[in-house]
């Protein structure tokens, strides 16, 4: 009998942030393999910490906290 082929998540979702700030970045894109299972959405928050201090630190400025995350 054949096996079936385990899918692969491809793509990502899209996020709202909203930074301690204030300020809203819209459309903030976190691949789909790393969300889902117990943790929900928290791995998407880790994610784009980790964009926004590669950001930060080519621009020279430094990376704003993130107050809140949601799917947009």
């Amino acid at each position: 009998m054949a096996r079936k082929k385990e899918k692969i998540e491809t793509g990502y979702v899209l996020f709202d942030v909203e930074y301690e700030d204030g300020a809203i970045r819209s459309n903030r894109r976190v691949p789909k393999a790393l969300l889902g299972g117990f943790d929900g959405d928290e791995p998407a928050k880790l994610a784009i910490e980790e964009q926004d201090e590669a950001i930060a630190e080519r621009s020279g400025l430094p990376r704003r906290p993130i107050k809140k995350v949601k799917r947009a």
